[in-house]
């Protein structure tokens, strides 16, 4: 059976914290109350806003490690498989920056103190009332929802190589068993 090369210790270590992240951001994000005037950043807010700036955080690294730590080349696939996954792959990086980055600036139009990981206070992106921060809030909203379709492309796309393919793709990212 083929073995692919896998990706490094750091890359796979960021891949699934971050899936871990997400997750429990999503769980957050449907069960807080919903966002309106007067909302204050307490409870499930305040633990989504620290969720979120710590997965922006752990992207950022990870678009570092990606750049200097590589990534393994791709399996053998159809040209028309190969740029749909790139492209899916670069929604997900691009997505998981942009939403982050469109909350943290709706939370400053709210006057909201944003801070990374609940820990270290971050600079507002916005003026406290600007409009444009404001109606970041919604599209946060709208690229939230296209990241989970994104998501089950991506998972959809992995299960589909181990088990139709059977090309033990999924091992490139599984964590290793010592």
């Amino acid at each position: 059976m083929f073995q692919p090369a896998a990706y490094n210790a750091p890359a796979r270590a960021l891949h699934w914290l971050i899936v871990l992240l997400i997750a429990l951001e999503f769980v957050l994000a449907w069960l807080m109350p919903g966002i309106r005037r007067g909302t204050q950043p307490v409870g499930l807010v305040a633990w989504h806003v620290g969720v979120g700036t710590t997965i922006l955080a752990l992207m950022a690294l990870r678009i570092v490690w990606r750049v200097i730590g590589g990534a393994p080349a791709m399996l053998p696939a159809p040209r028309w498989q190969l740029r749909a996954a790139h492209a899916v792959h670069g929604l997900l990086y691009v997505g998981f920056i942009a939403l982050p980055l469109l909350g943290w600036a709706n939370a400053s139009a709210r006057g909201w103190s944003v801070q990374l990981a609940g820990l270290v206070s971050l600079p507002a992106l916005a003026a406290q009332g600007a409009g444009w921060a404001r109606a970041a809030g919604d599209v946060h909203q709208v690229v939230a929802y296209g990241l989970l379709g994104l998501i089950g492309l991506h998972v959809l796309a992995a299960l589909q190589h181990q088990f139709i393919v059977r090309d033990d793709l999924m091992r490139r990212m599984w964590p290793r068993r010592s």
